[in-house]
């Protein structure tokens, strides 16, 4: 989802299917399965660093999460996977902070997908802190110490670290995965799911052997 989707109030969209053999045409091609970061971002040394870009409020990140929960956890070593929440709108910053709030409790294997659940298929808000209580209790977390996570100085200062984060990237639409600081690729840029993850395996392939 981009910024001139959310300002029209888009709130769906069905990503491809994933049948289609992946390079049947030979490997990925710039410009059309990735692009390339027009300034490199700085990544954290030592290992291939590849982050997503993603909102809760987002259908389209709803729909790629599953595959991509399930590429994340067979990466190799030597990558360093991280989600990066976004907000293209001020209404939007508090799911950026129920991230940072459940990660910081350690939370994020136990209720990331529930967040999505809660508001892709129940319609649930996080608006307001008793959104957040509310709802914690049907998933049998405390959500006291959720809100308190969501209001602290490190989920502050991972909002503004998100946001230049995002801005180096150029961040216009998610999901979008960030390979090293250097490609990006997306479901929507390389035409599906299935696809995006396979052109991510190639990218890291590259990063690694250079």
């Amino acid at each position: 989802m981009n910024r001139r989707e959310w300002a029209l109030g888009a709130t769906s969209l069905a990503l491809s299917g994933l049948s289609l053999p992946l390079w049947a045409q030979g490997a990925p091609v710039e410009g059309k399965d990735y692009h390339r970061v027009a300034s490199p971002v700085a990544v954290p040394e030592g290992k291939v660093d590849v982050v997503e870009f993603f909102g809760y409020w987002c259908p389209h990140c709803h729909a790629f999460e599953p595959a991509l929960d399930a590429w994340a956890k067979k990466l190799p070593a030597h990558v360093s996977f991280r989600r990066i929440p976004v907000a293209f709108s001020p209404a939007q910053e508090s799911y950026q902070r129920l991230y940072y709030g459940i990660e910081a409790l350690g939370l994020v294997d136990s209720l990331h997908r529930k967040v999505f659940a809660a508001i892709h298929a129940e319609r649930k808000r996080f608006d307001k802190d008793s959104d957040v209580l509310d709802w914690a209790k049907t998933v049998g977390a405390d959500g006291a110490k959720i809100v308190d996570a969501m209001k602290s100085f490190s989920v502050a200062t991972k909002l503004r670290q998100s946001k230049a984060l995002a801005d180096g990237f150029r961040i216009e639409g998610v999901p979008t995965l960030g390979i090293q600081g250097r490609f990006m690729t997306s479901p929507s840029i390389a035409g599906t799911s299935e696809r995006a993850l396979a052109v991510a395996d190639q990218l890291i392939a590259q990063v690694k052997k250079a």
